[in-house]
């Protein structure tokens, strides 16, 4: 059997951030639904970037991001997402790679550039994401190293990428092996959107091949078509071995079989922008969970995580996440 060297392999869109305050009026002219995610071609992309007020340009991606946080907790960590070489996907590997990150997938000579993510911050710090997927949405199974899934304990997918046909195929060609190397997988349901657009692909992915299930309140409630989280939860119950739940404010809840925990958020002074919370309690979770660690305590990192983000603009962690863990934790 191979040996574990990782703790987390990801699988994601490799995506360049823009982030960008600005006033509500902003997004109703330009026709964005606030808090949601679209996806943009190409023409759009640069008509929308032109029009938005300074931002703050950093490698970012879902996936991505819940790795960097990982890494930045001393996680040994793995990644794997398509760029083109291009300026932005030079800046994009040199970003993962400078945290250690193991980044092996080959950029695309040809074809659509780097994708890029432009997100509006409105004053209530709700983040209105439009996104261009350009070269990520072109990984294939041909990206999926046996030796490297193999090589990790947890393998992470992003399910904003399963739009694509490859890349569904190299999500389930990534979760066999993990299985077949008797390793575990963790899915984010990424977005309310996302699960409309997936709702039987995801429900079949999650009772068949995952065994972590990332979601928010929305996300899950849209997953089984119910309207509020209690019954959501009942549902979740058994249909895969681990759910990690978020609820903004009111914390989270994990739970496991009969196991169940309620995590309260963690506290902050202001919340300056939500962008990367859901990747960052992901990290945290999956931190401890690739330490061993019980499952409250998994939520707990999550939640110090998640909150940490949240206090200041972009979707990577600003603070020393190890002194912050120590020093919340004990």
């Amino acid at each position: 059997m191979t040996q574990e060297t990782l703790d987390v392999v990801g699988i994601g869109n490799a995506i360049v951030d823009v982030i960008a305050p600005c006033e509500d009026a902003f997004l109703i002219r330009h026709d964005l639904p606030k808090g949601a995610m679209k996806l943009i071609d190409e023409a759009e992309a640069e008509a929308l970037y032109n029009d938005m007020p300074p931002g703050q340009e950093s490698s970012g991606g879902s996936a991505a991001n819940t790795i960097a946080g990982i890494a930045a907790l001393g996680g040994r960590c793995g990644f794997i997402a398509k760029v083109r070489d291009d300026q932005l996907g030079q800046v994009f590997r040199h970003d993962m790679t400078s945290l250690g990150v193991t980044f092996p997938t080959a950029a695309a000579a040809d074809g659509p550039a780097t994708a890029r993510c432009l997100i509006l911050v409105t004053p209530d710090a709700q983040r209105t994401m439009n996104t261009y997927l350009g070269a990520s949405q072109h990984l294939g199974p041909d990206d999926v190293e046996e030796d490297l899934i193999a090589s990790a304990k947890i393998t992470y997918l992003e399910g904003y990428l399963w739009d694509p046909q490859e890349a569904k195929e190299a999500f389930r060609k990534a979760a066999a092996l993990a299985h077949k190397h008797g390793r575990k997988v963790a899915l984010s349901l990424s977005d309310s959107f996302c699960v409309d657009r997936h709702r039987a692909d995801f429900l079949d992915l999650i009772a068949s091949e995952v065994d972590i299930l990332f979601a928010n309140e929305a996300e899950i409630t849209s997953l089984y078509e119910v309207k509020d989280f209690d019954s959501a939860l009942q549902l979740v119950r058994g249909h895969t071995k681990v759910a990690a739940l978020t609820r903004s404010e009111k914390g989270s809840v994990v739970l496991s079989g009969d196991e169940l925990h309620v995590v309260d958020a963690d506290k902050v002074s202001r919340i300056v922008d939500s962008t990367g919370a859901g990747d960052l309690y992901a990290a945290g979770f999956l931190y401890g969970l690739g330490k061993g660690e019980p499952l409250v305590q998994c939520g707990r990192r999550g939640a110090i995580a998640a909150g940490e983000v949240i206090s200041h603009f972009g979707a990577r962690p600003e603070a020393d996440l190890k002194t912050l863990m120590t020093s919340r934790l004990g």
